[in-house]
């Protein structure tokens, strides 16, 4: 497996001369809300390469190498030597939809030989939960699902997906890879510390946080911003919810904030919030989700079997730790390219990351943290 990384600063991909791969079976996409002229970037794209399904979406920053961007379109192109990618795309009009889409996209990949998907999805139309769900429900126990939901910065207005085309809204995309030759392992962590009490959640109807222990969410929430409430649902990344099935549970789940409901004083997350579970609110520091990303890329390292020389790490981090760690947002992808090394690495800050739990193994929506999907061939 042979990749090559570029980004492009200049509108419509004007600079992506020089691409040398230009029998790629695969490029995978991220480009900014901000990068002008997204159509032109993927067009230019498709020109360099001829033979490839591209993929990709929006962003709440990008990634490349070891640095984390912003208002760019990063890609890398994927070719294979032993093996094959086929995608498929489904589109989105609602929340409800969600699991059904899992479904069919899941369908139309599940092949015998399949040993890993990635999917991409709008970051706004979608419950993550379901959707991976549908997803995990129709393809074999063994493949290893993972990917993100779109992002548009710390706006919350539009997100959008491509296959074979520039991102718009309402889609969700995926592409599988095929053949014994794949070799995939992945790590997830995020490094946000819990505080206060716990507290069980009381009224919850899908994504859709009404009431812990019986008092309005979005009440709490703003009670905990102070000022920075007016900035909800953006400000709300600082302050993720923990959530878990009992105070003793080990299976811990990390929401984030997409939306506010002021009418039901109700809070909006990217994905299943279950009535009964226990709550607490997380707060993070740089050094601490700097670690979480490290201890990420080295639970991904301790799984792979296949050299990281030329591997491609796919990173999906959060977009609430892109806002959190500010300037030094790079020292997370910095310490996962010193894990790897000579692994190529992209990737994009999502409002959802879809990965396997570092604790129980079962694929689901994650927030807030860094997942790492580590690649190659034999």
């Amino acid at each position: 497996m042979k990749t090559e990384i570029k980004v492009s600063e200049k509108a419509g991909g004007a600079d992506l001369q020089g691409a040398t791969l230009s029998d790629a079976a695969l490029v995978l996409y991220f480009v900014s809300p901000d990068y002008v002229d997204a159509a032109a970037y993927v067009a230019a794209l498709r020109k360099a390469y001829p033979k490839a399904t591209l993929l990709g979406c929006t962003t709440g920053g990008e990634i490349a190498g070891q640095e984390a961007l912003l208002s760019t379109a990063v890609s890398s192109a994927v070719r294979l030597e032993k093996s094959r990618v086929e995608a498929a795309m489904s589109e989105i009009s609602g929340q409800a939809q969600s699991y059904e889409v899992g479904c069919t996209i899941g369908r139309k990949l599940n092949k015998p030989d399949l040993k890993f998907i990635f999917i991409l999805s709008d970051g706004l139309m979608v419950n993550g939960s379901e959707l991976t769900r549908g997803f995990v429900e129709t393809v074999s126990s063994d493949v290893i699902v993972s990917g993100g939901l779109a992002g548009d910065g710390a706006r919350f207005k539009s997100t959008g997906v491509g296959l074979d085309n520039a991102p718009k809204s309402g889609v969700v995309a995926a592409v599988g890879f095929y053949g014994d030759d794949i070799q995939v392992s992945y790590g997830t962590f995020g490094g946000w510390q819990k505080f206060g009490p716990h507290r069980k959640i009381t009224k919850a109807e899908g994504n859709v946080l009404f009431e812990l222990d019986n008092k309005p969410a979005l009440d709490l929430y703003k009670s905990y911003l102070g000022p920075e409430a007016d900035k909800l649902p953006g400000s709300g990344l600082l302050f993720p919810l923990c959530i878990r099935a009992s105070e003793n549970d080990n299976h811990e789940i990390v929401r984030t904030i997409v939306g506010i409901d002021e009418e039901t004083k109700s809070l909006i997350f990217a994905g299943e919030i279950p009535e009964g579970y226990v709550a607490q609110l997380m707060h993070g520091s740089v050094e601490n989700l700097v670690d979480g990303a490290e201890h990420a890329a080295e639970s991904a390292l301790k799984k792979f079997t296949g050299a990281t020389d030329d591997a491609l790490a796919i990173l999906v981090s959060c977009i609430g730790r892109n806002l959190l760690m500010g300037q030094a947002v790079s020292n997370e992808v910095e310490a996962v390219k010193n894990v790897f090394g000579d692994a190529a690495v992209i990737g994009f800050y999502s409002y959802g990351e879809i990965s396997h739990h570092a604790v129980s193994g079962k694929c689901g929506l994650h927030n807030q943290t860094m997942t790492i999907s580590l690649l190659t061939e034999k």
